[in-house]
């Protein structure tokens, strides 16, 4: 029997196989407004349909100043809800599970007239300088996560994940070369971060289980090693993290210290966690390599697997990996002949 295609539960999270869809901005909105169209729901419902057990909707904003871009997606009103829960019910015709990572992208929300982040640093020369929130500002954002985090449980996701990865918010006040507050969130590092994971936690479902992502370190010069994110994670598991799904990096152009792209590059990060901080994790980075995700679980390394380009480019990527590694696919009846 696969690993990959075992079943995995998580508190109140029943997943039917191991294989987790990474979150992937599409850009795609069409009138700027956060609100998931046609592209949307036939993207994340096909992927359902190829037999991926868990699908994490890509980087959803708490603010529309938040965003990336002003074609990413939004949760930030109420009317974000309906199409949401569209998308849902569809995926869960097809025995998958979905959860929505929710964020704000700081300083490198690109079409922010003035991005906000913990200071005035900006990513490089070349990208906008961002001006510092306010401590009651701060707190205010915390808010945001929390009316987001909301509205996505009663869309009927079943999980969350924070964003707390790849430069963008909760990262930037976490990374000590990007935070040089001095009030509160400045003094402890981990505060924001921690404040809105209590505050998501608060609305969510207790058998709902929290996921946050984050970057076990950082590529530019000066940047954090993995015993400060280790530091920092620690306090986060405290506050109610459930999962940990391990990255790195994104924070700024690399320095000296480079990230490799070579397949299964990050899976040591995710296995420092898990054995440091005793907690499930997800691993990602280049495993879509059936063999590899598979021997990746075996070796105890993490529990489940994040497939990012690999489902990019193929939507059927689950099937195609359990015919590989078992020979035989549970594949829809209607496309039983392809198999």
């Amino acid at each position: 029997m696969s690993h990959l295609f075992s079943p995995y539960s998580i508190k109140g999270l029943e997943l039917k196989n191991r294989v987790v869809m990474a979150p992937m901005c599409q850009y795609s909105v069409e009138a700027k407004d956060g609100i998931p169209n046609d592209w949307h729901f036939v993207h994340y419902v096909s992927r359902a349909i190829g037999g991926a057990g868990l699908i994490l909707v890509e980087m959803t904003d708490v603010h529309p100043d938040g965003r990336i871009s002003d074609f990413d997606l939004g949760l930030w009103s109420d009317e974000h809800i309906p199409a949401f829960e569209r998308i849902v019910k569809e995926v869960h015709k097809y025995g998958a599970k979905i959860g929505v990572q929710i964020a704000h992208a700081g300083r490198k929300a690109e079409d922010a007239i003035q991005p906000v982040s913990s200071s005035n640093i900006p990513v490089d020369e070349t990208w906008k300088e961002p001006r510092a929130l306010t401590t009651d500002e701060v707190k205010e954002m915390i808010e945001n996560y929390k009316k987001a985090a909301k509205r996505a449980v009663t869309a009927g996701f079943d999980t969350i994940e924070l964003h707390a990865a790849h430069g963008y918010l909760i990262h930037q006040f976490h990374s000590p070369a990007i935070n040089n507050r001095t009030d509160e969130y400045g003094q402890d590092l981990s505060k924001f971060g921690v404040e809105i994971v209590k505050a998501v936690k608060s609305v969510m479902p207790k058998d709902m289980p929290l996921l946050l992502r984050i970057s076990a370190i950082e590529y530019m010069d000066g940047g954090y090693e993995l015993a400060h994110s280790l530091e920092i994670a620690q306090k986060y598991k405290e506050a109610g993290v459930d999962v940990f799904h391990i990255s790195s990096g994104g924070e700024a152009p690399p320095g000296k210290l480079k990230p490799k792209y070579a397949p299964g590059y990050q899976v040591p990060f995710a296995l420092a966690y898990k054995e440091a901080l005793n907690v499930p994790v997800i691993a990602v980075g280049v495993l879509d390599d059936p063999h590899l995700a598979e021997k990746t679980l075996v070796d105890g390394d993490a529990e489940l697997i994040a497939i990012g380009r690999g489902m990019l480019k193929d939507p059927y990527w689950s099937l195609h990996a359990e015919a590989t590694l078992t020979g035989k696919v549970e594949a829809p009846v209607q496309y039983k002949r392809g198999f």
